[in-house]
């Protein structure tokens, strides 16, 4: 096997995997580039069973440097074909190694790749080990960014317990489209996401760089009412939650909380 380069690999592209007010997003293989160029199932066991995977005993270690003509190494590959035995074992020998951090052609880790194939047991090790959370691919998303747009749960909890120093920054960060992981839950329809996330600190109220859209707005530019009034029932209890820490009392004994509502207007104006 040639260590430094490997056939082709299957484009693994997730930019277009936008699901619109909650609908179920087509699974990952569709999205697969099915050229005559892609790595075939037998021709990657062929390339496992040929390299040997050891207890390093010195810097230089092969099949660390085996590189595809996409820039995938063999953890890439292992966690896209979900060879699970393979990825647990080249995780074990490379704690804390930058091989695990290394980004293909599309700015890729395996950590983004084990999301996008919904693979929260391997995201779970990859973070014990030393993968960094907040590399972001050629679209400036995190692995935490793909889990919202793609509506993981699984992953989203995986993340969110592993990263809890860095989750506030990530967690707000926006890609470079403009959008932070609540306006992309928000545009996916992921009201359970939405909820999470602004449980675990993040601004509501957040906005985009360019257009100033908050994920409400986004909401209601996508005429989706269920998330419409998620947001508008978050925002209301974040207003009462800041009021309590104002007052020091439920703001719905202060007189203020009382005031009579408006006179209804008759239709001929009276």
């Amino acid at each position: 096997m040639d260590l430094h380069r490997m056939p082709k690999q299957a484009d693994y592209t997730f930019d277009n995997m936008e699901g619109k007010h909650g609908d179920a997003l087509q699974c990952h293989e569709e999205y697969l580039d099915s050229g005559l160029d892609s790595l075939k199932e037998d021709e990657l066991l062929t390339s496992f069973e040929e390299m040997t995977v050891s207890a390093p005993t010195e810097e230089y270690e092969p099949w660390r440097n085996a590189i595809t003509d996409e820039g995938d190494t063999l953890l890439h590959l292992a966690v896209i074909h979900e060879s699970t035995e393979h990825v647990l074992q080249m995780i074990k020998l490379s704690h804390n190694h930058p091989f695990l951090n290394v980004q293909n052609h599309q700015r890729q880790t395996a950590l983004h790749l084990a999301v996008i194939t919904e693979q929260p047991q391997l995201v779970d090790r990859l973070l014990k080990a030393g993968a960094d959370p907040v590399l972001v691919d050629n679209r400036g998303n995190t692995a935490l960014h793909i889990a919202c747009k793609k509506g993981s749960l699984a992953c989203f909890g995986v993340i969110t317990q592993n990263c809890q120093r860095y989750l506030a920054s990530i967690a707000s960060f926006p890609n470079y489209s403009g959008h932070n992981c609540l306006h992309l839950a928000s545009i996916n329809g992921y009201v359970s996401l939405v909820e999470s996330l602004v449980q675990l600190g993040a601004d509501i109220n957040a906005q985009e760089p360019c257009s100033g859209r908050t994920a409400l707005h986004l909401a209601v530019d996508l005429q989706n009412p269920t998330m419409v009034r998620c947001l508008l029932d978050l925002g209301r209890q974040r207003q009462l939650l800041k009021l309590r820490r104002v007052y020091g009392v439920p703001p719905d004994l202060r007189p203020a909380e009382r005031a009579d509502p408006q006179p209804a207007v008759r239709e001929d104006g009276a």
